[in-house]
């Protein structure tokens, strides 16, 4: 039998970095991953350079059932730092788009610092292991071999490297979202075998997907990106972000789409501007009055010629003729088209699912946990990272929440093993 004060399932950013600081705090730990490889999900990040936080983070970069409930552990955890963290380990990093931090060699420095962490805390990894149950000892054992004598052990473990007894379990094992890295629902397993209730789990910063044959017309631009106004949702639930759009063969991705997916509602549609920042009817009237130019030609320059050759093609589904010069359209086209290509509602048929989400919104629901220590309701049993009911943007937010939920996590167990 081993025995240790924490087990973590799961080798990825929020279980390596809880580790890390757990065994720094003096904890004896424990990581098991069903994978050979760790934090797969960072090494994949960022094109391979990992946007490994963002300079601005609120609450308000995430998505909750109870939006209050990261507040906490972000403002005891902030992106500052983390970037001490990586400072102090000599990582090199720029930053891009919107406060977006990556490295500036390979997201494998990234790892290679996390582990570097976990060895200064004496964490003992097991990998590839599987767990195959957790069974919550309603009688602690007493366990000599504990580095803090007296260690109340509640809970045992049986993985394929034999049973383990540990006074503390965390759940780190993430979401649902690119299963050919490893993903499973394990952790929703676990709250499930402990009776604790789940927000039901959703890819989120996802592709939008479309019906095949509405779809048809826009096909043909795959490949083709341009930055928009992106919306949905209505009045105190609408939700709207400046961002690039990429069209693809079965839909709208990119940037802008990824991040309204995570607030888009089945069924409902997504508004776009085509044009932001251009008064759109004022310039097709002053165009009108000083050009021949076809329809389509005074369209690209604002946008794509591509999209605007596209465009004026489907002027009879809107009941207009845009293929010809501005000059001789009717104001009503014009106005019409210009509306069309400011305010462009469609509703998606769904999303490119798991396979292509790069995180899982749901989880884990954050009213059984503690927003302090992020321990549920079951004693010494802690969920962090994806697995909870806590979703950030697009660009580093959900990699923060992985080091904040980590840290708040770490903590709390030093603070519950000490006290037994």
């Amino acid at each position: 039998m081993h025995s240790f004060d924490v087990v973590i399932v799961g080798a990825g950013a929020a279980g390596l970095f809880c580790a890390g600081v757990a065994g720094q705090l003096g904890l004896k730990v424990l990581v098991i991953d069903h994978s050979e490889k760790v934090a797969e999900k960072i090494r994949i990040s960022g094109g391979g350079r990992s946007n490994f936080t963002n300079v601005d983070v609120t609450a308000a970069n995430f998505l909750s059932e109870n939006p209050r409930f990261a507040k906490s552990a972000l403002s005891r955890y902030t992106p500052a730092d983390f970037i001490g963290l990586v400072k102090k380990h000599n990582i090199a990093f720029h930053e891009k788009h919107k406060g977006q931090l990556f490295c500036d060699r390979s997201a494998e420095d990234l790892i290679a610092m996390l582990l570097a962490e976990c060895a200064a805390g004496g964490v003992e990894r097991w990998q590839p292991c599987s767990v195959k149950n957790i069974r919550f000892l309603a009688k602690p054992q007493v366990l000599a071999s504990s580095p803090h004598g007296q260690c109340a052990s509640s809970y045992e473990i049986e993985s394929d490297r034999g049973a383990i007894h540990c006074g503390a379990v965390v759940i780190a094992t993430g979401g649902l979202s690119i299963p050919k890295i490893g993903a499973t629902d394990f952790g929703y397993r676990v709250a499930k075998q402990f009776d604790l209730p789940l927000v039901t789990p959703r890819p989120a910063l996802v592709p939008l997907t479309f019906d095949e044959a509405a779809w048809a017309p826009f096909a043909q631009l795959s490949g083709l990106s341009l930055p928009v106004d992106i919306a949905t949702g209505a009045k105190k639930a609408s939700m709207a972000f400046r961002e690039d759009l990429l069209f693809t063969h079965r839909g709208l991705s990119g940037p802008g789409v990824l991040q309204i997916s995570s607030y888009w509602a089945e069924g409902t549609p997504i508004r776009l501007n085509l044009a932001p920042g251009t008064d759109l009817s004022k310039h097709l009237s002053e165009a009108k009055a000083t050009s021949r130019k076809r329809i389509a030609n005074e369209l690209a320059g604002l946008v794509p010629s591509r999209l605007a050759d596209t465009w004026v093609e489907q002027g009879a589904t809107w009941g207009h003729d845009w293929q010809r010069p501005v000059n001789e359209a009717s104001d009503k086209a014009l106005n019409a088209l210009a509306e069309h290509l400011s305010r462009w509602e469609l509703t998606p048929t769904g999303t490119e699912g798991y396979r292509k989400a790069e995180v899982t919104g749901g989880g884990v629901d954050t009213k059984v946990l503690s927003s302090q220590t992020l321990e549920s309701r079951q004693p010494g049993l802690f969920f962090i990272g994806e697995v909870v009911d806590v979703t950030g943007w697009l660009g580093g937010y959900n990699f923060q929440w992985a080091w904040a939920s980590g840290y708040a996590c770490a903590h709390g167990l030093a603070a519950r093993i000490n006290a037994l």
